[in-house]
């Protein structure tokens, strides 16, 4: 865990400022959930794949004799469905996001424990077209800050899910297969005994294969009768992004993180990097004791695009920043300095009294409070140009009109 400069608060603020923007451009609303919440919410529906439940940060939350076992939320997304279940469930549809940090022990000590996230959660509709608004979102975010190279990769939780019910193994068995193929494993496959009637290879090779069209997966379709419903749904994601104009890739193993996936899964990663990713996850509220409520969400990894974004150039800020000199010792003229500050604030200005003995670098004006006339003292330190004026409603007006 680490602290945020000034600087990189410029960058976070930044993403998060164009983020709360599209979404509510999209019609969602802003939530936020606790940093701690109970533990059973990622334990007892099976929410979190045993490598991610491993890392956790849990600790006893104490209540007089008793206490409850509480965890620092390692994912953003079980936190808004819990607060949907509890909130929000007579509702139906919900458009719903959040910018917020999670919390996962890594023990190399080589990467954040902390992490900053900004996701969307869609609950209420079961459609392609609500999986596709969110892909849209996430990219539309990544091409309005200005983030280039991103790589999408399309896959379908229920066509692994459906292959691992053909080898023949028990429930226990696939879900620990399915946990590790999302973790990146797909080794794992062969450890597998032989006999399964060549399943095990055809799970081995759609996992490995990775294409830029649908056509495979129609070639898959026709061996597969079974894997239709999944296929079909994947292969409609993936032609209605084509004909919107985004590139993609299919790769089946790169649904990887959790296990309450049960639809279309999408990954953004930048080289090497993976920078966001969601899925459709209609499971998962009636698992945690709601509704029969479908649902799909994303999230963007705030640490990684941090590393990517530059600060914007301030346009017009620097032109707009005033520096008050007021005298500290003089009680009355530094009570006018902070009044003509808070008057500046409401008209657009950014004003502040000077505390040290240096100017911030981009400072373009300077308001000088004198104990004599003429009371105010106005410099224009880019043109080098001076006015003076006996009140601070007329060097206000000489500001705003030098200022056009």
């Amino acid at each position: 865990m680490r602290d945020l400069s000034p600087a990189e608060m410029k960058v976070f603020g930044q993403i998060e400022g164009l983020f709360r923007d599209i979404c509510l451009k999209w019609g969602y609303q802003e939530v936020r959930t606790p940093t701690i919440e109970s533990l059973h919410l990622f334990t007892s529906t099976g929410t979190l794949t045993p490598g991610m439940l491993g890392k956790v940060y849990s600790f006893l939350d104490w209540d007089g004799w008793s206490g409850e076992r509480v965890v620092l939320r390692p994912d953003g997304t079980i936190p808004v469905a819990r607060f949907y279940i509890d909130s929000m469930a007579d509702k139906g549809l919900a458009k719903l996001f959040y910018i917020t940090n999670t919390f996962i022990f890594e023990e190399t000590g080589k990467e954040n424990r902390e992490k900053w996230q900004s996701g969307a959660e869609l609950i209420g509709v079961k459609s392609v077209t609500a999986d596709v608004e969110l892909v849209i979102l996430a990219l539309e975010v990544l091409q309005s800050l200005g983030i280039e190279g991103v790589e999408l990769r399309l896959s379908h939780a229920g066509i692994i899910r459906a292959l691992l019910t053909r080898l023949g193994l028990s429930a226990e068995e696939q879900a620990t297969l399915f946990d590790q193929i999302l973790e990146g494993n797909t080794r794992a496959l062969a450890r597998l005994k032989p006999g399964d009637g060549g399943q095990k290879e055809a799970l081995t090779l759609l996992l490995e294969r990775k294409e830029k069209s649908t056509r495979f997966l129609r070639e898959v379709k026709a061996l597969s009768p079974e894997l239709e419903r999944p296929l079909n749904n994947l292969i409609k994601a993936a032609e209605l992004l084509e004909a919107l104009g985004y590139d993609y890739l299919i790769d089946i193993a790169s649904g990887r993180g959790f296990e309450y996936y049960t639809g279309v899964i999408f990954q953004l990663s930048v080289g090497n990097k993976k920078i966001g990713g969601g899925g459709r996850y209609d499971a998962l509220i009636p698992l945690m004791g709601g509704k029969d409520v479908p649902a799909s969400g994303f999230a963007l990894y705030l640490n990684q695009l941090m590393k990517l974004l530059k600060p914007k150039t301030e346009l017009k800020t620097s032109g707009r920043k005033i520096l008050i000199r007021a005298k500290a010792d003089l009680p009355e003229i530094l009570t006018e300095g902070f009044k003509l500050a808070k008057s500046l604030h409401g008209a657009g200005y950014s004003a502040e009294i000077q505390l040290g003995d240096e100017a911030p670098a981009d400072l373009r004006w300077t308001i000088e409070i004198q104990d004599k006339a003429p009371r105010f003292r106005l410099t224009d330190r880019a043109k080098k140009k001076h006015f003076s004026a006996p009140s601070s409603a007329e060097i206000q007006q000489l500001l705003d009109k030098e200022s056009e």
